[in-house]
């Protein structure tokens, strides 16, 4: 019997695209779409501050449809869950009822997914979860998937780790105390090429940027979110994107920053 198709929760960061490669192994899940949430004030990935024709990018290469949600700069969770339940709607009416994440360790998140799709009739699939951070790691490495850091949380890192490439002497650089898998928050990357790309993404670096955002009040605490969950709000410090521009047609990929 033919596993239902499922949607993998794509940020195009290195979680979602290793928990993809594990989708696409697995004889019991079979990835058939990407959902991404965007800000329709910027045009650009939520959190990670992507351009949106980047994350189209992916999207070609990787060969499966792209469901785009737009969400304001800061959704309310009744516009945020009307717009997502859209979304699943959509999905549903094509015969999907499963979602994919690349969480590793947020047991509240995962949690809050399973049970907020749970209510749709809809079940929540981790395929990595858990996994050590060093397999992960030789896994990303061995089988080629290549990023860049797209977005760095002040509090965690200084701003010469925001637009480094994603390799080993970025994970040797970390200071202590920050997760080499970014979990909670201290980086978020760019994936411009991956073994089941059809090929790599060509890219710039364009100008770094520094963006602080003021604490939302206590009422509106769980207002702000990119993922299926109300959380407390992340935009209490300050984040240094670094603005990945496509790259002229011929240039080479991405490689370590100038």
């Amino acid at each position: 019997m033919t596993s239902p198709a499922a949607v993998m929760s794509w940020s195009g960061g290195k979680d979602s695209a290793l928990c993809l490669h594990h989708a696409l192994q697995s004889p019991d899940l079979r990835p058939a779409h990407l959902l991404t949430t965007l800000n329709e004030h910027y045009q650009r990935v939520a959190m990670h501050g992507v351009r949106a024709e980047l994350l189209r990018a992916q999207a070609q290469r990787i060969g499966l449809p792209l469901h785009e949600v737009w969400l304001p700069e800061m959704p309310s969770m009744e516009v945020y869950e009307q717009r997502m339940s859209a979304a699943l709607d959509a999905l549903a009416a094509q015969g999907v009822r499963t979602s994919l994440f690349g969480d590793l360790h947020l047991a509240d998140l995962r949690q809050y997914r399973e049970q907020q799709l749970a209510r749709v009739g809809w079940q929540a699939r981790f395929p990595i979860w858990h996994k050590p951070a060093a397999e992960l790691w030789a896994e990303f490495f061995d089988l080629g998937f290549r990023a860049v850091v797209v977005c760095i949380n002040e509090q965690h890192l200084d701003a010469s780790f925001c637009g480094r490439e994603l390799d080993r002497d970025f994970l040797r650089d970390l200071p202590p105390g920050v997760d080499p898998c970014g979990e909670n928050g201290e980086y978020h990357s760019f994936v411009y090429d991956a073994p089941y790309f059809r090929q790599p993404i060509a890219v710039q670096r364009g100008e770094r940027v520094r963006r602080t955002y003021q604490p939302s009040p206590p009422a509106a605490e769980e207002e702000a979110t990119d993922c299926y969950r109300a959380q407390p709000d992340p935009f209490s410090a300050a984040f240094w994107y670094c603005d990945l521009l496509p790259a002229p047609a011929g240039a080479p990929p991405a490689g370590p920053a100038a």
